[in-house]
């Protein structure tokens, strides 16, 4: 016959369940938490019925309009909520004591950058480094890396944070483009003020200002030019072959981009600077060593050779 156990459920607790909580009571739902974690919502809802089960307490009120914490729930959020800085802080202090070209690297950058910059640089850093496994999350925000959200983060910014290290790999720049051969668009190098108010185009999100792009369209196209909007590049690039209207993308496009032709001269006031970003706690760690200097360098290269 077997021993019963005499640990208390609470003393099974471990930091994962405190996150897991966290997730959901942030969020309000386990869609939302899974995409804070990285996981599938089913594992989100798998594990908080396990915690659940084992702590003999329900955590969260199930509603329509989602997951709201119970008196228990609150105060486990809480109590993740206060100790998540110093689990982060612990958790970059010994991977930066990490000496080995090896294990898992996460990658946060702007879905641009993964489109028009990346790919070559990864490979080649992939097929250097097959010990290390790098993870590409994508996403126009800049990740905390302090909570060790990613371990390093590529960013077109003016202004970076002044508590990350990195180095300034150079800027990406921006054109004008058409479809190539379209009937009823510029097929040559056109004053701008002219293509801005001749001419329709594909925009970006209306009531987006965020965005250096978004802030020189509201400036320099009217709102009755533009005949359909995307909230990405990649989407605008898409709709721009169609030969629907003008896109402004960055000059890197025009090596994956065979249908579209530059109808602009590089907007001198549009061009924005790229970071490559990691902490503090990090920077002293072999594989994030290794990959900002090797990826650094590859993709320096590449913004000096950009249109």
């Amino acid at each position: 016959m077997s021993t019963p156990s005499t640990e208390h459920p609470a003393e099974s607790l471990n930091w994962d369940d405190l996150r897991y909580a966290l997730a959901i009571a942030e969020a309000g739902s386990l869609a939302g938490a899974a995409r804070a974690l990285g996981v599938q919502h089913t594992t989100v809802l798998r594990r908080l019925d396990a915690l659940e089960q084992r702590l003999g307490a329900r955590l969260f009120e199930r509603h329509r309009q989602g997951y709201r914490p119970t008196e228990a729930g609150e105060l486990m959020s809480a109590q993740a909520r206060a100790m998540a800085p110093g689990v982060a802080e612990l958790q970059r202090r010994i991977l930066g004591r990490d000496t080995a070209l090896q294990g898992q690297l996460r990658l946060s950058t702007a879905f641009v950058a993964m489109l028009y910059l990346l790919p070559g640089p990864l490979a080649a850093f992939a097929r250097a480094h097959p010990g290390i496994a790098v993870e590409i999350s994508e996403s126009s925000a800049l990740v905390d890396l302090s909570r060790r959200d990613a371990d390093v983060a590529l960013r077109m910014s003016a202004q970076v944070p002044e508590h990350l290290v990195g180095r300034r790999l150079g800027e990406m720049r921006m054109r004008i483009y058409a479809a190539r051969g379209a009937a009823d668009l510029p097929q040559a190098e056109t004053p701008v003020p002219q293509l801005c108010q001749d001419y329709p185009w594909i925009g970006y999100e209306r009531d987006r200002s965020s965005r250096f792009y978004d802030r020189w369209l509201r400036r320099h196209v009217a709102d009755e030019r533009i005949v359909m909007r995307a909230d990405l590049m990649q989407s605008a690039a898409a709709m721009a072959r169609t030969g629907l209207g003008l896109a402004l993308l960055p000059t890197l496009a025009e090596a994956h981009e065979p249908e579209l032709m530059p109808v602009s001269a590089v907007l001198p006031d549009m061009s924005i600077p790229v970071w490559l970003l990691t902490h503090p706690d990090l920077r002293d760690t072999a594989r994030v060593r290794a990959f900002m200097r090797q990826l650094g360098g590859d993709l320096a290269e590449r913004l000096a050779d950009a249109p």
